[in-house]
Formats: structure tokens, C-alpha cells, sequence
């Protein structure tokens, strides 16, 4: 079932998701959280999706990159489900990319993001998971584990004046974008 997307100013988005019991993880109300999550995320064009952005707040993220429309710049990840999910940061190394969010629509801004991080989670099965995360790639990870403790990529930009709307980011910033995202992909990867 395809959910509302809450939106900058609701109350859901600002709220720290409680952990998933691992008993739970089976159930009907689970399994059905996170169809809703991946059907909602693909029929918004989102290359990912957590639970608060639907306005639950349980620990539950999607991602899934695959030739996407709104981000055509960004390298493919495989359908990712991650409950429970923390993140390990494993360079002190930061990139400065434009990221955009289903629940600010229409804008771009710059945020830094750690390129290289371990992420480990449970899956939909309720088994551990454990890999790490490169690039670009990376900052997509990031910035859905950011929305389960309450922050949207606005609270990450050292300088809102990057803030854009997706029209402007189109005329103005695309192009030099594209050009950074190839040369993050060469370097790390993803």
C-alpha cells in the first residue's frame, strides 16, 4: 500500500524511532511496514525511504537505487532493508554533496558525508547484516539513518545558503554535480 510522505514541519519527521524487537520482526504489522516502505519509496522515485517518514516510528529503513529518475547521477544500490540499523563511521574524510528529500520536496542542498562507512542492521528475516558503503553511495545510507533519529539533510548543511529549489538545481548546479559525482564514483568506487 502506497503511504503518505510527510513533510518538513510535521512533528514525525523530528522524532527518534524506538528499535524494532527482534520477535516482532516476523510479524503481519512488520512485513506490511516495510512493503508499504519499499511501494511508497519506488512510487515516489526515492532512493530511499524510512519508517518516520511515513509517520512511524519504528527503526525501519528501504533504499534502492536503480536508474532513478530524480537522481539519475547516482550509482545503483540493490533493494536494501535495514532494521535496527547502525553506522560506523571509517575515515575522517568528508564529501560535500547536494542530497534532496522526499520529505522537503522540490530542493536540493549541500550536506558532508562520511564516503566510506560500515553499516550493520538486521534484515527483513531478522538476520545480521553487515557491509560497508562507499562515495556517493554512502551518503545515501546516511541520509536515511539520519531520518530514524529525527534529523532531515537541512540540519546537516554547514551552509544553507547552497539550499536550492530542483528547478534552480537543474539550471545552475546539475552539471558541476554530475561532474563531482564522477569523480567521487572513480574514487571510492560507489
Amino acid at each position: 500500500m502506497i503511504r503518505k510522505i510527510v513533510h518538513i514541519g510535521n512533528p514525525a519527521l523530528r522524532q527518534i524511532a524506538d528499535e524494532v524487537k527482534r520477535d516482532e520482526i516476523k510479524s503481519a504489522e512488520i512485513k506490511n511496514l516495510i512493503d508499504d516502505l519499499i511501494e511508497t519509496m519506488r512510487d515516489a522515485n526515492g532512493a530511499g525511504l524510512a519508517s518516520t517518514q511515513i509517520a512511524v516510528p519504528k527503526r525501519i529503513c528501504v533504499i534502492e537505487v536503480k536508474k532513478n529518475p530524480r537522481y539519475p547521477y547516482k550509482p545503483d544500490i540493490p533493494l536494501t532493508v535495514l532494521i535496527n540499523p547502525k553506522v560506523t563511521f571509517l575515515t575522517e574524510d568528508r564529501i560535500n554533496v547536494y542530497e534532496g528529500c522526499l520529505s522537503v520536496p522540490n530542493m536540493r542542498g549541500r550536506v558532508e558525508r562520511c564516503p566510506e562507512i560500515l553499516i550493520e542492521a538486521l534484515d527483513r528475516n531478522g538476520d545480521e547484516v553487515s557491509f560497508t558503503s562507499k562515495g556517493i553511495s554512502a551518503g545515501t545510507f546516511q541520509h536515511e539513518l539520519d531520518h530514524l533519529d529525527g534529523l532531515i539533510y537541512t540540519d546537516r548543511m554547514p551552509d544553507s545558503s547552497s539550499l536550492t529549489t530542483l528547478e534552480e538545481f537543474s539550471e545552475h548546479y546539475e552539471d558541476e554535480f554530475r561532474q563531482q559525482v564522477i569523480s567521487i564514483v572513480d574514487l571510492y568506487g560507489s
